[in-house]
């Protein structure tokens, strides 16, 4: 092309349009210039520029993480199409075998197949919160009850199978499942959030203020320390690991929903562990001991 062309294309003057094209050229751009009848600006033969700006370590963890292999979205695969041929050749081809190389599956051994479906006002709740506007929310809660308000939408949250939206509300911040939620009207009206709000931060105090409404029951226990492990495994977040005992034994606290349900899930422990607190778990527990002699203890003493 040529400066005037250029000039031209890019709504600048001639001026500017040279001295910006000799900037890059000095920038380490493969432009050159070609003087006489039939010159111009020329792009050196086969040369390509980074589009995406991505080192090649960037890019493999990018389509190692999102690439056609994993569970992404359809739209995030036919972006990452696109984005492939925006890179260098040498990173090109490890980007693709990096695609290629990591399959996730989500889904348990033992557990059936349920293929995730999403929310059928997921894109439009997204479009919301990335434009900041205002929606007029219509939801059905768990009661059936259905109401509609105006929310401010301030992040979406995957959750398991699950997706929320984080919203503020007349009311403070709340919560909805997107699953639930059975209209979805944007406004122009901007949304307003507080300058330092951060989803990840939010969604944690929001998850664990819901873990404990789930589980408001603590069970104190010693556990021995070998098997604090196999605790973590079956109690997850709902266990909290505490200091050393006089005895060696591992203070711990585990929280559930009622006495005996928690009794029922710790009653296959008692090999390693004993609960101090409260009663009403210890009682629990020892009538499960009880139905368990009394149903199979004679069976031991025939053998």
């Amino acid at each position: 092309m040529t400066a005037p062309e250029v000039a031209r294309e890019l709504e600048i003057s001639e001026r500017t349009a040279r001295r910006d094209l000799d900037a890059l050229g000095t920038a380490g751009v493969p432009v050159y210039s070609v003087q006489g009848r039939g010159g111009g600006w020329r792009l050196v033969g086969g040369a390509r520029t980074d589009l995406s700006g991505l080192t090649a370590g960037e890019a493999r963890a990018l389509f190692l993480a999102a690439g056609p292999a994993s569970s992404v979205t359809p739209a995030v695969k036919a972006a990452l199409r696109k984005l492939v041929h925006a890179l260098p050749e040498p990173f090109r081809a490890q980007a693709e075998a990096a695609a290629s190389s990591l399959v996730m599956d989500p889904q348990r051994w033992g557990s059936s197949r349920v293929e995730p479906r999403l929310p059928c006002f997921l894109d439009q709740l997204q479009d919301a919160v990335i434009r900041g506007v205002q929606v007029r929310l219509g939801y059905v809660d768990r009661e059936r009850t259905e109401t509609e308000r105006t929310v401010h939408p301030l992040g979406i949250v995957a959750k398991g199978p699950s997706w929320y939206l984080v919203a503020n509300t007349e009311t403070g911040r709340r919560t909805f499942r997107i699953d639930r939620v059975s209209s979805v009207d944007p406004t122009t009206e901007p949304v307003h959030r507080l300058d330092d709000f951060d989803l990840a931060q939010s969604w944690r105090e929001i998850a664990d203020e819901v873990e404990r409404k789930r589980t408001p029951l603590e069970a104190r226990a010693l556990c021995a320390p070998h098997r604090i492990g196999v605790l973590r495994l079956g109690f997850g977040a709902r266990l909290e690991v505490g200091g050393s005992a006089s005895d060696g034994r591992i203070e711990v606290v585990i929280r559930g929903n009622d006495a005996r349900k928690l009794a029922g899930e710790l009653a296959g422990l008692v090999d390693y562990l004993e609960v101090t607190d409260p009663p009403e778990v210890r009682t629990q527990l020892a009538a499960i001991g009880d139905t368990l002699v009394a149903r199979y203890g004679s069976q031991r003493c025939d053998s």
